[in-house]
């Protein structure tokens, strides 16, 4: 290499070397509580895990996504509303000291008819008891009035009496970061735990500006990871010039993209700023890709079996438990009766009317 090129390259290495500084710098001094590179790359192994359709191998932590930083997890219980198409399972992980709750992103014949039916949703629910605050009825709905909720709280629940005061880390891709963030926001407010940590992925906007401000007053310790030019993040539309009336992410956003000329490319992992619409980060960039949206840090982030909430269930391997609707509850619990009960009553009540 000539010289000119050379010292072009040099300078070139070390800008990069300071932006990346700069980067981690942010992190630590000022949020470093907040994210840590290490547990996002555990946490997107769960998070790319729950999406595999081998029931029997997902539960007993054997399928093909369960291994690496995962390896020696314990699901203490994994259910499947098949109604609804949505799948979720809380476990124990020994070396984090942690219980693990992780949702199924968007599981769809073609994930491009759920992004465009993103850009036209309007804020359409009112959120309980929280004057001005809206939110995307179908994530609301998604985790509160599905098999979902019940099963995970009380999964948690039993988990931290067997283990003790552990923190709760909730996780998810795509519409899983949307169902995992009401989830955080319930664990907190509505059953008191106040170790709560929230860290998804490729997550799409769930609420307006009052909501963001409720619910980061009660989850303080959030990430949200965002690759690239991942066009979910950007979904449903955000209106600076509507700030009131439009939605908003919740803070913090960290801002994964590569930055360089070439062959000198170099990953940065960007800790934005508080406001949950960082200039800077991923709204800098236009956001129109789903193959970004499909990967985050190497780890594919969709179904193993492509298709419309195909399952594989080895019934004669693992005890299980079905309820009239035919959604599915495999569980190491005692009280997994009460759970399903519980669905069977309201299976009921509604049939009643």
């Amino acid at each position: 290499m000539d010289r000119p090129r050379c010292l072009v390259a040099m300078v070139l290495i070390c800008l990069l070397s300071i932006c990346h500084g700069r980067g981690l710098r942010v992190g630590h001094k000022n949020n470093g509580h907040v994210y840590n590179h290490t547990l996002a790359k555990i946490l997107v192994e769960y998070a790319s895990a729950v999406y595999m359709s081998d029931l029997t191998a997902l539960f007993t932590w054997t399928c093909s996504r369960c291994t690496d930083l995962t390896e020696g997890f314990e699901v203490v219980e994994l259910i499947v509303d098949v109604e609804n198409c949505l799948q979720a399972y809380v476990g124990v992980a020994h070396d984090l000291n942690a219980v693990i709750v992780a949702f199924r992103g968007t599981q769809e014949h073609s994930i491009r008819n759920w992004i465009q039916d993103l850009f036209w949703k309007q804020l359409d629910l009112n959120y309980p008891d929280m004057p001005d605050a809206m939110v995307h009825h179908g994530f609301y709905s998604a985790y509160h009035n599905t098999t979902l909720r019940p099963g995970i709280v009380s999964a948690v629940q039993e988990a931290r009496e067997l283990y003790g005061d552990i923190p709760v880390m909730v996780t998810g891709h795509s519409m899983g970061g949307a169902m995992a963030s009401f989830c955080a926001l319930d664990l907190t407010v509505n059953y008191g735990i106040h170790n709560v940590q929230l860290m998804t992925f490729g997550q799409p906007r769930v609420g307006n500006a009052a909501f963001v401000s409720y619910f980061s007053k009660h989850v303080q310790n959030a990430v949200r990871v965002t690759n690239e030019h991942d066009i979910v993040p950007h979904l449903p539309p955000y209106y600076s010039y509507f700030p009131q009336k439009t939605y908003h992410h919740f803070p913090r956003e960290v801002w994964v993209h590569n930055v360089g000329i070439g062959s000198l490319v170099y990953m940065i992992e960007k800790v934005c700023d508080g406001s949950g619409e960082d200039p800077s980060c991923s709204r800098s960039v236009s956001g129109n890709s789903v193959s970004d949206h499909l990967a985050y840090f190497g780890i594919e982030m969709q179904a193993d079996t492509w298709g419309t909430c195909r399952i594989v269930f080895h019934g004669n391997m693992v005890q299980y438990q079905v309820d009239l609707a035919g959604n599915i509850v495999l569980s190491k619990r005692p009280g997994v009766s009460s759970v399903l009960q519980q669905s069977v009553e309201a299976d009921k009540s509604r049939n009643a009317i």
